[in-house]
This record gives C-alpha cells, sequence and structure tokens, in this order.
C-alpha cells in the first residue's frame, strides 16, 4: 500500500471511499465529519438520532453516497470518549477501518487527519499513527498459500489536510510510521514462518540481507567460533539438533565518535520441541514462534537504520533448535556458560535462558551497556499476564521507566514484575552454581533471576512477551498470528536513548 498526504477538501476527494470520525456522545458532527454529513443532505446526523452510529470506539459504521460525493462509500470511524482518545486509538481505528473497507473492494482510500482537529494531537504523530495502524492492520501472511485471495489489497491511502502548511510534517509522521510498521511486520513474517523455512542458518541468511540492505556491521559466529568463546550453555542446547547453531551479531553505528552501544538480545529457538523434556502435542504446535524475540531485536535494527538516531546499537540473536535427538542434552547434566558460571540442567525445555545466558554474557564481555533482552521466555509470564502485557524484569528502575514509557508510546503495554531477592534461593543448585528452573512458583520471575546472573552489574531489562508474541484473533492493529511485538519499543528507546543532532 501507498500512503500520500495531499491537500484538500475530503468531500471532493475521488476515491473508493472516504474516512471520517466521530467521538462518542456527539450528536452534531462538526468540521470534516460536518461537512460530508451536509453532503449527503444529513444522514450521518439521521444515524446518529437513530442510534445507529454511536461513535464507540473502532465501531465502523459504513454509508453509500449514491453519487451525492465523488466517493462510493463514506465510512465513520468511530474515536471513543474524547477524554481517553490517545494516539494508540488512533492506530486502532486506522486498521479497522482499513480492514472494513477491504471487505468492500475498496482500493483507494481517502482519510483525514484523526486526532488533528479537536483530538488535540501533533500533525506529525496522528500521521504516524495512521499509517502504522493501516499498515499493521492489514498485515496478512500468504507466502505459502497458493489459492488467490478473496479480498483486494487496499493499493493507495490518501491522507487529507485542508491546511497546505501542515503537509511536510504529515509527511513526516507518514514516513517514520511506514519505516516502524514494515520492521514489525518484518519480525511477523520470521515468526510466521514454519520452522523448516526459519531456521538458524535461515536468521543468519536474513540478518545478512539487513546488513545489506541498510549497510550494518555483521558477524556470524559457527558451531567452532561459538565453542572457542566458552558459549558452553548455548551449545548445549544446540546439540540435539543436526541444524547448526548461529550466533548472529549485527550493529548500527549512528554515533560512530562514541565507545558506547547499547545491546538488544533476542531469544532465537526457531523450534522448540522441549528437548528430553518434551512437550504435549498442543503445546508443540506453535514452537515455531519461539524465535520471535530474535526476530524482533533484528527487525528493529532495520527501522533504526533508516531513522537514523545518532547512538550505537548492537543486536545480538543465539539461534538454535531444541530437539530431542541421540545427543541431546539430558536432564542432570550441567553447563559451564562464557562467563564461567556452572548451570544444572534440570528441565531441557527451560532452554531459552540457556541461550541467552551465553547471549547476555557475550554482551557484557563486549561492553555493550545498558542491554535489554526480549524473550517468548515462560509460560508462567502468559499465565500471569495474558495476552494483553508482557512482563518486564531488571536491575535498574530508571532503565525499567524508561523502556515503559518507548512502550507506552508504542501502544505495547509492559507489566513490572517483582525482582526480589528471595526468588534467588529458588534457583540454587547442590551441584553447580546455578540451576536452570526454579520449579512451578514464580516461573516467570525466577527465570528472570537467572537471566540477571549474566547480565551482572550491567544495567539491564528483560522483556518476557511468552504471552504477547502471537495473538489468536484479530484485535485493532494487532493481527491474528505474529504480532511482532517489541520492534516498536525498541525503536521508541532508541530514539530516546538518541544523543541530539
Amino acid at each position: 500500500m501507498q500512503t500520500k498526504v495531499i491537500a484538500g477538501d475530503i468531500t471532493s476527494i475521488e476515491a473508493d471511499a472516504i474516512v471520517v470520525n466521530l467521538f462518542e456522545g456527539v450528536e452534531h458532527p462538526g468540521g470534516a465529519t460536518g461537512a460530508v454529513d451536509k453532503a449527503l443532505d444529513g444522514t450521518i446526523t439521521a444515524l446518529i438520532a437513530n442510534g445507529e452510529i454511536k461513535g464507540k470506539l473502532n465501531q465502523i459504521n459504513i454509508i453509500h453516497s449514491l453519487g451525492k460525493l465523488p466517493a462510493r462509500i463514506v465510512a465513520v470511524a468511530g474515536l471513543g470518549k474524547q477524554p481517553e482518545f490517545t494516539l494508540d486509538r488512533i492506530r486502532s481505528v486506522s486498521a479497522e477501518f482499513c480492514r472494513a473497507l477491504r471487505k468492500l473492494s475498496c482500493r483507494r482510500i481517502a482519510t483525514i487527519v484523526h486526532g488533528g482537529g479537536i483530538g488535540g494531537i501533533e500533525p506529525e504523530l496522528a500521521a504516524q499513527a495512521i499509517n502504522e495502524g493501516c499498515i499493521l492492520g492489514l498485515y496478512k501472511f500468504r507466502k505459502h498459500v497458493t489459492k488467490e485471495p478473496e479480498e483486494q489489497d487496499v493499493e493507495e491511502l490518501l491522507i487529507v489536510e485542508r491546511d497546505a502548511t501542515k503537509l511536510p510534517a504529515l509527511e513526516q509522521g507518514c514516513l517514520k510510521g511506514r519505516i516502524i510498521a514494515e520492521a514489525t511486520n518484518l519480525a511477523r513474517d520470521w515468526t510466521n514462518e514454519p520452522a523448516n523455512y526459519m531456521t538458524p542458518s535461515d536468521m543468519a541468511r536474513v540478518a545478512q540481507e539487513l546488513a545489506k540492505a541498510y549497510n550494518l556491521d555483521l558477524t556470524i559466529l559457527d558451531r567452532d567460533q561459538i565453542e572457542r568463546e566458552g558459549m558452553g550453555a548455548f551449545l548445549g542446547v544446540a546439540q540435539g539438533s543436526r541444524q547448526p547453531p548461529k550466533f548472529i551479531v549485527l550493529s548500527y553505528r549512528g554515533n560512530p565518535t562514541s565507545p558506547k552501544a547499547l545491546g538488544f538480545v533476542g531469544k532465537a529457538i526457531t523450534f522448540d520441541s522441549g528437548g528430553l523434556d518434551i512437550k504435549s502435542t498442543e503445546a508443540m504446535a506453535d514452537m515455531k514462534g519461539d524465535m520471535a524475540g530474535g526476530a524482533a531485536v533484528l527487525s528493529a535494527l532495520a527501522a533504526i537504520a533508516q531513522l537514523k538516531p545518532k547512538v550505537n546499537i548492537t543486536a545480538i540473536v543465539a539461534a538454535t533448535e531444541n530437539l530431542p535427538g541421540g545427543t541431546a542434552l539430558k536432564p542432570g547434566d550441567i553447563l559451564k556458560a562464557i562467563n564461567g558460571k556452572t548451570i544444572e540442567v534440570v528441565n531441557t525445555d527451560a532452554e531459552g535462558r540457556l541461550t541467552l545466558a551465553d547471549a547476555l554474557g557475550y554482551a557484557v564481555k563486549q561492553g555493550f551497556s545498558p542491554l535489554i533482552d526480549v524473550a517468548t521466555l515462560t509460560g508462567a509470564c502468559h499465565i500471569a499476564l495474558g495476552d494483553i502485557c508482557s512482563g518486564i524484569f531488571g536491575n535498574s528502575q530508571e532503565l525499567i521507566d524508561k523502556v515503559i514509557k518507548a512502550g507506552a508510546d508504542a501502544g505495547e503495554r509492559l507489566w513490572q514484575m517483582p525482582m526480589h531477592e528471595e526468588y534467588k534461593e529458588l534457583n540454587k543448585s547442590d551441584i553447580a552454581d546455578i540451576k536452570n528452573s526454579g520449579g512451578r512458583w514464580g516461573g516467570a520471575i525466577t527465570a528472570a533471576q537467572f537471566l540477571s546472573e549474566f547480565a551482572g552489574d550491567t544495567p539491564w531489562v528483560h522483556i518476557d512477551i511468552a504471552g504477547t508474541a502471537r495473538n489468536d484473533k484479530e484485535r485493532g492493529y494487532s493481527v491474528k498470528g505474529a504480532t511482532g511485538v517489541s520492534v516498536r519499543t525498541l525503536v521508541n528507546l532508541a530514539l530516546a536513548s538518541a544523543e541530539p543532532e
């Protein structure tokens, strides 16, 4: 879908559909909605009066213009209650009206700037949210479907503004929204891929494509190099699969005069059977998506490289499968991580934290700071928070607050979980420095406490996306399947961490 910003009157635009809006409780529409209502001889007002149009959030009412306007369809998008209006609601309603109009074979859609009037949102931010919402909401993963789609894609979105002086700001917002949304969709694509199309080697390949496209620095370590680095925890997980592990280090240098760099670390188990502690059949079906954290950190760098903030960031991904082959890791085995700590493996299905232990240890060794890891780590976090909020843990409240704000601005909700010292007791081993599972109770917290042993004193945040990485149904701009969660949070964090130009 192409997006254009144009100056004009929405009532005179030639398109398959035009989109106006209404806040809940408004009985007599004004502004652009009022102008369209007048052109339709008061149809919108009449539909409000009889209770058909209520302005409730994400309610999309369709009116056929019957030749009274150049556009054949008018969509009235509900914005909800005005005091509760936010940028994220713009994203959500934009996704909803695009999907509704796609079903009506609308290829060219024109919309007013939602939030730009009495909504009180800055034009650039409103345009960014509209474009983000539309691109995210229209996403479909059809790579392996041979049947022609029943619905034709939306080809063009026109954002129409009467005041021509606002066009530069709107265009800037549109561009930023497109970059961030397309990076999120890239992470969705990779996460939706079946495991036979997204092996560790395939993750290395897509990292190479990103490096080439956006002039990023890339290092890929193979098994022998990983072993020389002393990453025994990562290799322990990898030893049950015939697929070779890949340790991917992708770097963006937006501030080459500075030696400092943030570290983004992503869990990348390209398929997780549970190892010898094998998962149930139903629990295994979605385990192709256990690399969503790795997809998020790599895709975030794609967006960051295009936005060019003055900051250095390195994404680290330890990619492997977790399979119960004849050489697989066994319960009771002891592994040695890159920082020298020994780990008793009490559960081979607690494998993600083993790969992250070496990835975090490597990041600390390289001096990256602060560190943010993103991982589909624990079913316990999914149980605790459902699929609405990701869990956030860390050793620096300042950094946690910064990440939470970056997520809030993106519409990605994060809920801070406790990290009391007493939880560490559950990870104690009798025969090694630490064990890889503290048991069932407080499982998301003990997993985070395990990771903290490898972040050390470096400011660090862990985001558990086990519940938010995938949706079972459409909800606003979050579609069915992989969500690409955390990409937009990481991009916002990078922008907030950048030095001023």
